[in-house]
């Protein structure tokens, strides 16, 4: 039997992708203890892996096609195949903001203050090409997370996710700007893409995607 592999994001959007599955008309379940899902259609198989690497790994082929944000798109510089964006988050229907965030504080006003100081992020190939089209020289340093806390004790600022921005605030951070927006968006491997077969089963997920999202 064919089958269609696909990643789904594991850790904020897992069960935001897992509803989005249901609502899609596909039953989808998973143990706490497996990264292998059930689903009900036999021709998909669908694997739980950090958001992160899904666009590298959907890249090289590992999976034909996966759900991953826009901004860990641009991070990874996949060259893959987008399908559609599914606009959903952890907290509701609305994409996500990649900001540069730098303490209450701080003097720090604008991204140009930055000169010479240390920025901490997961993103950093989005960061460094930020920095570069500001024209901006500075240190850009990965974060293996708690990446709140290090502003204004161990780095200068950080470049973050955030739904609310409510997690910054109560950390004592102010927004200095918005890098860009993101939102999960299903994408396919590019061979994948190419056969016919994968191909239509790819579009059927992406049209039942879209209508869950249209109808709620």
């Amino acid at each position: 039997m064919k089958k269609l592999k696909i990643a789904i994001p594991k850790g904020s959007l897992q069960d935001a992708t897992m509803t989005l599955f249901n609502n899609a008309g596909f039953e989808i379940s998973g143990s706490s203890r497996s990264y292998y899902l059930s689903v009900d259609d036999p021709e998909i198989e669908a694997i739980l892996i950090r958001a992160q690497e899904i666009p590298r790994y959907v890249e090289l082929g590992v999976f034909d096609a996966g759900i991953s944000g826009n901004d860990w798109i641009t991070e990874n510089r996949a060259k893959v195949k987008e399908i559609c964006e599914l606009i959903y988050s952890k907290q509701g229907l609305r994409p996500v903001k990649i900001v540069l965030a730098a303490p209450e504080a701080s003097n720090i006003k604008s991204v140009k203050d930055l000169k010479g100081k240390i920025i901490a992020t997961e993103l950093v190939n989005l960061t460094k090409d930020y920095l570069k089209k500001n024209k901006v020289d500075c240190d850009v340093e990965f974060s293996w997370g708690a990446t709140e806390i290090k502003a204004g004790r161990l780095v200068d600022a950080i470049v973050e996710i955030t739904e609310t921005g409510s997690t910054l605030r109560s950390n004592g951070l102010k927004i200095i700007d918005v890098i860009m927006e993101s939102s999960p968006k299903l994408i396919a491997n590019k061979k994948s893409w190419e056969d016919q077969w994968k191909r239509s089963k790819i579009e059927n997920i992406a049209m039942l995607f879209t209508g869950a999202l249209n109808a709620g």
